[in-house]
């Protein structure tokens, strides 16, 4: 059974009846969207990036496994991709940064630039003035010219002398040292600069800065606005309206504007949500057919499928909603305390990386199938050659996380 509705577009769609779309059907749809499913097999760094979503890098590993998962690239060919720049980490969306593929840079930038400025409200405060930034910029730009390898903040500090002003016990306490970091952002949102990790690797938050003179983008700010809104529902094959303000921190009036603009449908779901979805998607929903054979996949926490909607909850089957780890119950946390292993996009355990072992501790809610067991084995040993540890943002360590491997480690009866 199908309804119909008509768009801001005039095009009228064909909606599937809202008795059909369960959390099971909805879960198994994301799956496919995001190419969880083997569909992007072989794909480039670029093109997972552009079909999945931009990777969440916080200094962690997510961004290798991200692109592993879905097309089986190595860690190596990645680090090419960086170095080639096909691929890079830039601020964007709420000035938090992603692995983005190199058509997107532009406008990505131009959607993060409000973050950049943002730090002007407590440097005035603290008596900087525009123009003394504006001065370190071009400073900052002048010693990257003069140089051909990059230069970390220290080395920028030590070239630039006074000219990059200690804030004092103030700044410290509101976030703001000196004054450089903030040209530096601010010349990383304009595509002047950009910045590198000193070791080529994605999974660390050491990096250097080096020129870079990025032709600006050819969208204005609304124009940009839309394009984000119409990957975010490409990417994700549908959200509620909170999700998409919480991924692109845009006003109501903003997001309102945009979804007009792209022809956003409202899709009524079983559960009483409604989705906003591309108008293309709600056809591909109508026809889509839930697979039937397992498909498993071990993700980071910060994975795509996860993050972008900050839906967890929802891939928990009913039963499984009252898990607990360490006291904390898995289904009313807003994100993972460990990263997932799910079948179409339902969470049936969780895992985390034991270095010291070289090994994988998952906790699956049921027995294992082989194909659990099998993937587990795949992902332990890419990580243990490839990778050596799986952090999940920059300061987690082994240490860090030994709690949460005893824990695993009990729930699953080792």
């Amino acid at each position: 059974m199908t309804s119909t509705v008509q768009t801001a577009t005039s095009t009228v769609q064909t909606l599937p009846a809202t008795e059909t779309l369960t959390p099971e059907r909805l879960r198994a749809w994301a799956w496919q969207r995001q190419g969880l499913d083997g569909s992007l097999n072989g794909k480039t760094s670029e093109e997972v990036l552009d079909h999945a979503g931009w990777a969440r890098s916080v200094g962690g590993a997510n961004p290798y496994l991200t692109l592993f998962a879905r097309a089986g690239v190595s860690r190596e060919q990645a680090d090419r991709d960086v170095k080639a720049l096909k691929i890079h980490e830039l601020p964007t969306a709420r000035g938090c940064t992603y692995v983005l593929g190199q058509a997107d840079y532009a406008w990505a930038l131009q959607i993060g630039r409000d973050a950049a400025i943002a730090p002007f409200k407590v440097l005035a405060r603290l008596g900087v003035e525009r123009g003394e930034i504006t001065l370190l910029e071009d400073e900052v730009e002048h010693a990257l010219r003069e140089t051909s390898s990059p230069m970390d903040p220290k080395q920028l500090r030590d070239v630039l002398g006074d000219s990059v002003r200690s804030l004092g016990e103030e700044g410290k306490k509101k976030g703001a040292s000196t004054t450089l970091p903030t040209a530096l952002g601010l010349l990383q949102a304009d595509g002047r600069i950009r910045r590198v990790p000193v070791n080529g690797r994605l999974d660390q938050q050491r990096y250097a800065y080096t020129k870079w003179g990025l032709p600006p983008g050819k969208l204005d700010d609304d124009g940009a606005r839309c394009l984000l809104l119409e990957r975010y529902l490409r990417w994700t094959g549908g959200a509620t309206f909170k999700q998409s303000q919480w991924f692109t921190a845009f006003t109501v009036a903003q997001s309102k504007k945009a979804l007009a603009a792209i022809g956003a449908v409202e899709v009524p779901t079983a559960c009483g949500e409604i989705l906003w979805m591309l108008p293309a998607d709600v056809e591909r929903l109508a026809d889509f057919e839930e697979p039937g054979d397992e498909q498993i996949q071990l993700l980071a926490g910060t994975d795509s499928l996860v993050l972008l909607r900050r839906n967890s909850a929802d891939m928990f089957a009913d039963e499984d909603r009252g898990k607990s780890v360490l006291g904390s119950t898995l289904a009313l946390q807003a994100d993972l305390p460990d990263h997932p292993i799910l079948d179409r996009g339902r969470i049936i355990g969780l895992w985390q990386y034991d270095p010291g072992k070289e090994r994988i501790a998952a906790w699956t809610f049921d027995q294992p199938t082989e194909a659990v067991r099998e993937r587990i084995t795949q992902v332990e040993a890419w990580i243990r050659d490839e990778l050596g540890d799986f952090r999940s943002f920059s300061l987690d360590t082994p240490a860090s996380r030994q709690i949460r491997i005893d824990a695993l480690d009990e729930a699953a009866g080792r």
